[in-house]
């Protein structure tokens, strides 16, 4: 499936006041997902095998590292797990990262919000304005995480330009 979206990630210090804050509209809450990131080393753009509880998918992903809200062109494999793939991934390409993360899950039509604890890293909140079937434009889709930008009261300080695979290494 290809995908594309825009998003953003931002370090908070407390999950609990956005989250509080988000739930006054009412979204969709998918669940709580533990998530093994394993990324692997690509000749181009980012590979990332997701382990979770909710989502399990091989995802392939091109975007630029820059802290304001950003856009992303994916690729997404979902699968059943079955760890046969993660042997065969590391064999041929080599791991370059694991990233341990716990993941609340929510929607509100076509945005998806993760409020996450990432192992050695700390809290932080993502927004993604999805399109998986050519409903949205560009400059829609950046409105959307923009508004959500906003709605959450964040700081552009509290914006992060790289993936967590990245942060992870700089520990």
């Amino acid at each position: 499936m290809n995908i594309k979206n825009f998003e953003f990630k931002a370090k908070v210090d407390n999950l609990e006041p956005y989250e509080n804050k988000l739930l006054r509209l009412n979204p969709l809450f998918k669940g709580t997902d533990h998530q093994i990131d394993t990324y692997f080393n690509a000749a181009t753009g980012r590979l990332k095998l997701r382990e979770g509880n909710i989502e399990n998918s091989l995802i392939h992903y091109n975007r630029e590292n820059t802290s304001e809200a950003k856009r992303s062109d994916i690729i997404l494999y979902q699968h059943q797990p079955n760890p046969a793939l993660k042997n065969i991934l590391s064999l041929q390409l080599g791991i370059k990262t694991v990233v341990d993360k716990k993941r609340r899950i929510y929607f509100i039509d076509n945005i998806k919000f993760h409020f996450d604890t990432v192992k050695g890293l700390g809290t932080f909140i993502e927004v993604e304005a999805i399109d998986n079937n050519n409903t949205f434009s560009i400059e829609k889709l950046k409105e959307q995480c923009d508004q959500y930008f906003h709605f959450f009261e964040l700081e552009q300080f509290q914006l992060i330009d790289k993936s967590y695979s990245e942060l992870v290494d700089k520990v």
